[in-house]
């Protein structure tokens, strides 16, 4: 019973880093823990969605209760690796004695100190399997956190791209009713700069596929709001730019495709997943 106990911890620890894989280093899959928290925060912010800062808390408070997660489970896991063995496999400073101190939450207590890095106090492995195992789980706390700094700062740059993209848009919204002919003046180049710019977002949600669950707000850098007049210009600028139009056509269909399979599944053509995503993000 020991040993299944100590086995039930270890997979507890295996699954939490499965899912760190997939949501950190796999680029193009999609951790399921983290997919249920960003999910349920997102959702429930659309409840509130009247109040524009609840729904922009919805991604960050989203990361941080990942983390949390994460961390509060590597915790759990080791811990039940390390209770059935206390106390003969640990050594207890003078003050403590073994017998009072063998129980859960000492146990939890000294996956805490070791998980955080905060070094060996008044309990510390004996036995030899547990001073193997026990460095392990301070090495998997230094990753997790290193594994944290490196999440944040890939995201945040996805998340000025989209929505430097969403301004180029509405700039080039605002520019054909100023000028009143928009086919005569939206080149190919722009088209095709345009369609590059959709390609790396595209490639964004692919590889962080939570920075969907950050709201733009309703202005000009929202991306969801302005997606819709690309796709208009696709589709007007074939008469005139046919090339140029068909690339970013091209890859208006591929974002699409991204949101679709991975977060709407509507399996609807890309002018209804265009309209789903500006729905969902809370734009008319």
């Amino acid at each position: 019973m020991e040993w299944l106990v100590t086995l039930v911890g270890a997979m507890v620890v295996m699954i939490i880093l499965r899912d760190v894989f997939h949501t950190l280093w796999h680029p193009t899959r999609h951790g399921g823990l983290s997919r249920i928290v960003m999910t349920l925060l997102w959702r429930l912010s659309t409840r509130a969605r009247r109040s524009n800062r609840a729904a922009g808390l919805a991604g960050p408070v989203g990361m941080v209760s990942v983390v949390a997660t994460w961390a509060c489970a590597v915790a759990v896991g080791w811990a039940l690796v390390y209770w059935p063995h206390m106390p003969e496999a640990f050594s207890f400073s003078g003050a403590l004695k073994p017998a009072e101190h063998a129980g859960p939450v000492d146990a939890l207590y000294l996956s805490l100190v070791t998980v955080a890095t905060l070094g060996l106090g008044d309990i510390a492995p004996a036995a030899d399997w547990v001073r193997i195992v026990a460095p392990l789980e301070a090495l998997i706390g230094f990753a997790l956190l290193t594994a944290t700094v490196s999440w944040i700062l890939g995201i945040y740059p996805a998340l000025a791209r989209r929505r430097a993209l969403a301004l180029r848009i509405s700039q080039l919204r605002r520019a054909d009713a100023t000028a009143g002919h928009p086919e005569s003046d939206v080149e190919s180049v722009v088209l095709g700069q345009l369609a590059a710019d959709v390609a790396r977002t595209c490639v964004d949600f692919l590889q962080y596929p939570e920075s969907y669950y950050f709201y733009d707000g309703p202005g000009d850098t929202s991306f969801a709001l302005t997606l819709g007049y690309a796709d208009r210009l696709a589709e007007r600028a074939r008469r005139t730019r046919p090339s140029g139009a068909a690339v970013l056509a091209t890859a208006l269909d591929d974002l699409a495709i991204v949101l679709d399979e991975r977060f709407l599944h509507t399996g609807g053509t890309r002018q209804q997943v265009l309209a789903a995503y500006a729905r969902d993000h809370g734009s008319p």
